[in-house]
């Protein structure tokens, strides 16, 4: 797992395992980061999601981070406070992307996929969202990724409001690394970085 990450704005990255729940559960708030979404509507059907909105989601997430196998995203701090998530793994936890039209798989090539960001407002707007995509890139690397992958919002000339923005914008991945390799829709490309060259083991 990779060490802490730090940037000029002194921001701490670490994996979020279970004794981190608590921080998780504190940037989210009452709301769960979005109307009660807890960061589940793309691992659940979307029946259950719904239904799940609020406390059924969030005891989701928290068996998930509590289970021990691989943590679900990253999370960054400023001075120990949680100030932002970003959800990465392999994109088979997330049936409900295969299950998009604009956001189905690309080809049959193994990839972990960046699915959520989540920035505290007083900290948007200010390169967290890059520095989460690398460390997210980093985080998945170290776990044996060849490639990941992201569906940001490539927003037209109006400024969408940042609920809508959930899943990051096209500019930050570029400002990461990430190339981008189908669109679509007009809004919503595909964009991948590879980590590795398929077939290199991951180091150490």
């Amino acid at each position: 797992m990779p060490k802490s990450i730090r940037s000029p704005l002194n921001i701490a990255i670490h994996p979020a395992t279970p004794e981190r729940w608590q921080d998780l559960e504190k940037l989210f708030g009452e709301r769960g980061a979005c109307v009660g979404c807890w960061c589940m509507f793309w691992r659940l059907p979307r029946k259950k999601w719904e239904e799940g909105k609020g406390a059924a989601n969030k005891r989701a997430l928290k068996k998930i981070v509590s289970g021990g196998d691989h943590p679900p995203g990253i999370l960054a701090y400023v001075k120990g406070e949680p100030i932002a998530w970003c959800a990465v793994a392999p994109r088979a936890v997330y049936p409900a992307l295969g299950r998009s039209r604009v956001l189905k798989p690309v080809d049959d090539k193994p990839v972990w996929s960046v699915s959520c960001l989540f920035v505290l407002k007083a900290y948007r707007r200010q390169g967290v969202s890059v520095r989460m995509l690398e460390a997210a890139a980093a985080f998945a690397r170290s776990n044996g990724a060849s490639i990941v992958e992201g569906y940001p919002v490539e927003p037209s000339s109006e400024r969408l409001p940042d609920p809508f923005i959930w899943t990051g914008v096209a500019s930050a991945f570029r400002k990461a690394g990430f190339k981008e390799v189908a669109r679509r829709s007009a809004t919503r490309p595909i964009m991948r970085r590879v980590t590795r060259r398929c077939g290199k083991p991951p180091p150490g």
